[in-house]
């Protein structure tokens, strides 16, 4: 019977993919047998494409597909579904890919392809034998790549909301430096809330400073040395 996924992949949320795509690709060893390797790859449509392999060897194998579109791994990127090789001896799809597996001393192979939330990770499995992989897209090794990816995708949401979260900070404390430093603008100037900010306006431009970093100096002063300046920018 094969191992179980490690339930260690359900901990809370760590970087995005780092250690955890490795953690994947050794898993899915241990859960497939007959499996002699692993790699893993993640990637969202943008220039990063991070991956993770059991052995150096199967780093050049993966970096030659990414380079050039052909393989297993972009195939199954593409189709969204398994691509595999019982017998990479008689495998004809792929000619780059196959001398670069039988030099490494593979003869079969399986990518399993896993999107969810506009992230596509891959899971492949390689076997030194022919026909060594007996069907693990319905094994714990596809129950593993699914966890994994929803993993991931938490991870994201996570990170995208602690993100949310500081520029929402970020942006109330800039406006209450704001609106304390038009309140001093107001007090020395005379003048209402718009003019003051019409003038915060000019000073920002005038220095070019972010409007919130003129704000916070002038709060910090309290307006006091620069009742000069403010008003020849009010005129």
């Amino acid at each position: 019977m094969a191992p179980v996924p490690d339930p260690d992949l359900l901990r809370p949320p760590s970087a995005l993919p780092g250690r955890r795509l490795a953690e994947l690709a050794e898993q899915a060893v241990r859960c497939t047998p007959g499996c002699c390797g692993a790699s893993t790859t993640a990637g969202d449509g943008g220039d990063e494409h991070p991956v993770s392999t059991t052995h150096p060897d199967l780093a050049g194998l993966v970096a030659a597909q990414l380079r050039s579109g052909e393989g297993p791994i972009p195939t199954a990127e593409a189709r969204g579904a398994p691509v595999g090789s019982d017998d990479l001896l008689r495998e004809e799809r792929w000619p780059e890919y196959r001398a670069l597996a039988l030099d490494s001393g593979l003869r079969s192979s399986v990518t399993l392809p896993f999107r969810r939330a506009g992230l596509t990770v891959t899971l492949t499995l390689f076997g030194f034998r022919p026909g060594a992989l007996d069907d693990p897209r319905h094994g714990p090794a596809q129950a593993l790549g699914a966890l994994a990816t929803e993993s991931f995708v938490r991870d994201r949401r996570h990170q995208a909301a602690l993100t949310e979260l500081d520029q929402l900070g970020t942006a109330m404390r800039s406006r209450a430096a704001v609106d304390q430093a038009c309140g001093i603008v107001m007090h020395v100037l005379g003048c209402d809330a718009e003019a003051a900010f019409a003038v915060l306006r000019r000073v920002s431009q005038a220095t070019n400073r972010k409007l919130a970093d003129v704000a916070a100096a002038l709060v910090e002063t309290r307006g006091r040395g620069i009742e000069r300046e403010l008003v020849s920018l009010a005129r």
